[in-house]
């Protein structure tokens, strides 16, 4: 699909590499060094997606999406971040941003959440027929856009559909966690894995959890799942 994505970084070589990557897609790439020079950009253009490093100069990429959410930019944003960002996740989600990348990158990586982001993100027509993954992908999307009654709605549809769905019970720990209620998040983690006890983003979720409250930082990025 043809779509507009800003990358912020303050490296020449990682921007290049991104562009790279996402061009042989067919998405047209602009850039920007620092958060001022992408929110200049954001005001100017509408984009599909921005992927924003956590470490910019002056201001970091957490910073700069507290600025766009702000100032109402609501354009889904994907976080790249270093093995020491990680903590900072969970802050980046509650600000809406609930895709992450790791350190090295990995095109292939790249490219196949950029592409489930901008999926995620295609407007739908009112009256599409509904389907497990359709609500699944809904409740993914308005976690993005932070309209939390309407991702709850969509995953209780789709628990409706699949009562054992480890994504929906996943998902429901993520929303409890981006309006700070841990207990609750545990809960659903935990109901997760006892429905399938080898389903990983369950498992991280919940380790990153316990890393966080015994250790105060983890190692473990937030993990929605594939759709």
């Amino acid at each position: 699909m043809s779509a507009n994505i800003l990358i912020v970084d303050d490296e020449t070589n990682v921007r290049l590499n991104y562009r790279i990557t996402l061009e042989t897609e067919g998405y047209e790439i602009f850039e920007a060094t620092s958060g001022e020079k992408a929110l200049e950009a954001l005001a100017e253009r509408s984009f599909h997606l921005a992927i924003l490093d956590m470490r910019l100069p002056a201001m970091d990429g957490l910073q700069l999406l507290g600025k766009m959410r702000e100032v109402g930019i609501t354009v889904p944003a994907m976080i790249v971040t270093a093995y020491s960002d990680v903590p900072h996740a969970v802050q980046a989600m509650k600000l809406g941003a609930i895709d992450f990348l790791q350190k090295p990158l990995r095109p292939g990586d790249l490219r196949r959440i950029v592409a489930e982001i901008l999926t995620r993100h295609t407007p739908q027509k009112e009256h599409t027929a509904e389907s497990y993954n359709s609500h699944i992908v809904a409740a993914k999307r308005f976690l993005n856009l932070r309209s939390f009654a309407k991702a709850r709605m969509h995953l209780i549809k789709a628990s409706e559909l699949n009562n054992k769905s480890v994504e929906a019970f996943n998902l429901a720990g993520v929303l409890a966690e981006m309006l700070d209620d841990i207990d609750k998040a545990r809960k659903y983690y935990g109901q997760a894995i006892r429905i399938d006890k080898n389903y990983e983003p369950a498992q991280q979720n919940m380790r990153r959890l316990f890393e966080l409250q015994h250790f105060g930082s983890t190692s473990e990025p937030l993990n929605l799942g594939e759709t």
